[in-house]
């Protein structure tokens, strides 16, 4: 599980179509193989590591339904959380400095992406028409890994409020009109989805939507 909150730029140093090598340095702390790291918001497994970077291995789904990766190019990274009876059982004072805080900035990204949408301009992006149920006005929407909120949807277009912190600490920075990013939508929109549709929509009322802890 993570957060979408960007723990650092790294760059793929190489992506043969299946190893992929990451050269990183913060997100090494701590970290072990088998581990997880979200690279553009796209959970994967350390296989192995050096003094800069790790390697993963990518799946062939995970390249039909991500944008893919590119030798060379700049990644937003983020390791997964910690869990609190670990962290709790952790010195403060550990010398490789991986205690995470517990606050939960952004929100719940599983690193599953579901497609990817194309950068128009202006942070305005473009969505697949499957994808539009997921996105809503002031919800939450990940993108390239980075936890974002939605400020405006017009159809199968929607606008994020970027400050300028994000966009120095992400990737983001580096979109121009016409690139792709890969798109994680908020879980709690798929599960309500999911709910709704195994239930006799006929009776869904409103009554019923506040017992089940949705209104």
């Amino acid at each position: 599980m993570f957060t979408g909150i960007v723990e650092e730029i790294g760059q793929i140093k190489s992506f043969d179509g299946s190893k992929l090598i990451v050269g990183c340095s913060k997100v090494l702390d701590g970290t072990q193989i088998g581990d997880s790291i979200a690279i553009n918001g796209c959970c994967q497994t350390v296989v192995s590591m050096s003094t800069n970077s790790f390697s993963a291995d990518v799946s062939k789904e995970t390249l039909q339904i991500t944008k893919g990766f590119k030798t060379g190019e700049k990644v937003n990274l983020e390791r997964a959380l910690l869990p609190q009876w670990l962290i709790e059982n952790i010195s403060n004072t550990d010398p490789k400095g991986y205690v995470r805080s517990t606050r939960m900035g952004g929100h719940i990204v599983q690193g599953h992406v579901d497609g990817t949408a194309k950068y128009l301009d202006d942070s305005k992006f473009e969505i697949p028409q499957e994808l539009v149920k997921y996105v809503v006005y002031k919800g939450s929407i990940t993108i390239d890994g980075v936890s974002l909120t939605v400020s405006k949807t017009d159809r199968n277009i929607f606008e994020v409020a970027l400050i300028p912190h994000t966009l120095k600490n992400t990737t983001l920075q580096y979109l121009k009109s016409g690139d792709y990013v890969n798109i994680e939508t908020d879980i709690l929109g798929r599960y309500v989805e999911k709910f709704l549709s195994t239930q006799n929509n006929s009776n869904i009322t409103e009554n019923f939507l506040k017992e089940n802890g949705f209104l």
